[in-house]
């Protein structure tokens, strides 16, 4: 079983802090991916998906087996960034999540909205057995509520 999806994307509010950027005032490129993990992290919260009580009920748990992200414009100290997330496909052990990280300013160009596409990308997430590692199904619990 394996489908891609086209969901309404899940969104997080996030605001740039000293310690995400780097010495010119910016994040730091690898913060991004600290993003698009909280926003993820939210997402299935949002879903009733907790991810220690998965690991406990199911002896599975998610991780991370691939990214794919390309960098469009720098985030700033004090920015305030909504970051998505959305079920782009799945299959019976792995799923890949879309994810944006945007700066939305009122009347700032880039789209209608004011939202100014910062970092997308793609990340593969594989479900495992929490004890072994090795690749495993995703419970189908989870897959129904993700459709």
């Amino acid at each position: 079983m394996s489908g891609k999806m086209q969901k309404q994307a899940f969104s997080w509010p996030i605001r740039v802090y000293w310690e995400d950027t780097d010495a010119g005032g910016i994040v730091f490129y690898a913060n991004y991916l600290k993003f698009f993990e909280r926003a993820r992290t939210e997402w299935l919260r949002s879903l009733g998906i907790n991810q220690q009580a998965l690991r406990e009920t199911t002896g599975g748990m998610f991780v991370v087996s691939d990214t794919q992200i390309r960098y469009l414009q720098p985030a700033r100290l004090d920015d305030k960034l909504l970051v998505t997330a959305s079920l782009l496909e799945y299959g019976r052990a792995s799923m890949t999540i879309e994810q944006q990280a945007m700066r939305h300013i009122p009347g700032e160009q880039g789209s209608s909205d004011g939202s100014l596409m910062l970092c997308e990308g793609t990340i593969r997430i594989g479900w495992v057995d929490a004890t072994t590692y090795r690749p495993a199904r995703i419970p189908q619990t989870i897959l129904d509520t993700l459709k």
